[in-house]
C-alpha cells in the first residue's frame, strides 16, 4: 500500500478500458473486507470516500470514483449488479431489467437503480432491499447464460421477466431492442410467454408479444407504434421504402399511411448518431435530411410529419393533431 501526494492510501483496482470506462467491469469491485485485507483500516476507507477517491455504490462495496462518474447510468447498474453479486450466493444470477442492461440492450421507462437476481431453484425469495429486488424463480440450465463474465438470464427469459414487473410500454422497448439486435427470436419470447401463463404479469407479455415488431430501428419508434394503439390511430407501416423512377431505393421512411399519403419521421438523438457520416457536422447531416424528405414528397406526393420525444409526452396532443391529417388526406384520395 503506497499513499497518495494528498496523504491517502492507494487502492490498487482494474482500470478502466480506454474505449469505454465500464465495459470490461471485472475486478473493478472492491468489498470493504477485501480492503482491509490488504491493509487499510475502516477510518482509511471512510476517508477515501469523503475525499472521493472511492465512490460507495453500495454497503461494503467500493469502486474508484473517477470510473463510476464516468459510467453512463446504464453502465452504473452494471457495476451495481457486480456489487450486489459480489455479496450474494453464487448461484445468484443477474435477471429482469439487469439482465437486459448487462446486454447492452437499449431500455425506456425502467428504474436503474435497483438490480434484479434470481437464485437457481431457491426455497423461497430474499428479503427486498433499497436496491436490490432478489426473486424467487425456478432457474434451470437452459435459461440461464454467462455475458460479459457474469451470470444472466437468457434474452427471451429476461424480456419476459421484464413484463412481469413493468408496464407495457416500457416492456415493449425490451422486446422490439431485443428483436433488433437478434438477440432473440419472437418463437423465443412466444415460447417464454406460453410457458409462464400462470406467472403475475402474463397478461402483460401477452399484450407485448401482440404488438412486437422487430422492425422498428428505436425506442423512439417503440413508442410512437405503441401511442398509435393507445390512441386507436390507423396503424402505420414501420421502414417504409421509397424508390425513385430508376428503381433505386431513395429513403426508409420510420412510419407511413401508404393508402393516404402520409409518412412520419421521428427526430431522436439515435437517428443523428447512426446515420450521420463519418466526418459530417450536424447542420450537414440536417441538411441532407432535409434533402431526402424533400425528394420523397416530389416522388411521392406525400405529407410529411415530423415528431420528437417531448411529443410522445403528450400523447393525447399529438394524436389529435395527427388524425386531423389523416382525416383531411382521407378525403382527399376519397
Amino acid at each position: 500500500m503506497t499513499r497518495t501526494g494528498r496523504g491517502h492510501p492507494t487502492v490498487v483496482m482494474k482500470p478502466p478500458s480506454p474505449s469505454s470506462p465500464a465495459r470490461n467491469l471485472e475486478g473493478i469491485v472492491r468489498l470493504r473486507r477485501e480492503l482491509l485485507a490488504e491493509g487499510l483500516t475502516n477510518q482509511q476507507i471512510d476517508r477515501l470516500v469523503r475525499a472521493k477517491v472511492l465512490h460507495r455504490v453500495r454497503y461494503g462495496a467500493y469502486v474508484r470514483a473517477e470510473l463510476w462518474d464516468a459510467c453512463s447510468p446504464e453502465d452504473r447498474h452494471r457495476v451495481l449488479g457486480r456489487a450486489v453479486l459480489a455479496r450474494a450466493h453464487q448461484e445468484t444470477a443477474l435477471t429482469h431489467t439487469s439482465s437486459v442492461v448487462e446486454r447492452r440492450i437499449p431500455t425506456w421507462g425502467l428504474p436503474l437503480d435497483v438490480v434484479h437476481t434470481t437464485r437457481e431453484k431457491p426455497e423461497r425469495a430474499g428479503r427486498r432491499q433499497g436496491d436490490w429486488v432478489p426473486h424467487r424463480g425456478r432457474l434451470e440450465a437452459d435459461d440461464l447464460e454467462v455475458v460479459n463474465g457474469v451470470l444472466v438470464s437468457t434474452a427471451p427469459r429476461s424480456a419476459f421477466e421484464v413484463s412481469t414487473v413493468a408496464g407495457v410500454e416500457a416492456s415493449l422497448v425490451v422486446v422490439n431492442r431485443m428483436l433488433h439486435a437478434r438477440a432473440m427470436t419472437l418463437a423465443e419470447f412466444a415460447a417464454q410467454v406460453e410457458d409462464h401463463q400462470t406467472w403475475p404479469g402474463s397478461l402483460t407479455a401477452d399484450l407485448v408479444l401482440r404488438l412486437a415488431d422487430g422492425r422498428l430501428e428505436s425506442v423512439g419508434e417503440d413508442r410512437f407504434s405503441y401511442l398509435t394503439y393507445m390512441q386507436r390511430l390507423p396503424r402505420p407501416e414501420p421502414q417504409h421504402k421509397i424508390y425513385d423512377e430508376l428503381g433505386v431505393l431513395v429513403s426508409r421512411l420510420d412510419f407511413a399511411w401508404p393508402e393516404l399519403g402520409v409518412f412520419l419521421e421521428f427526430d431522436g438523438k439515435s437517428k443523428y448518431l447512426i446515420h450521420r457520416r463519418e466526418g459530417e457536422t450536424l447542420d450537414e447531416f440536417l441538411m441532407r435530411e432535409k434533402a431526402r424528405e424533400e425528394k420523397v414528397i416530389l416522388l411521392t406526393g406525400w405529407v410529411c410529419i415530423r415528431i420528437t420525444w417531448a411529443d410522445l409526452e403528450r400523447p393525447e396532443l399529438l394524436a389529435s393533431r395527427l388524425r386531423k391529417v389523416l382525416a383531411a388526406r382521407s378525403r382527399t384520395f376519397a
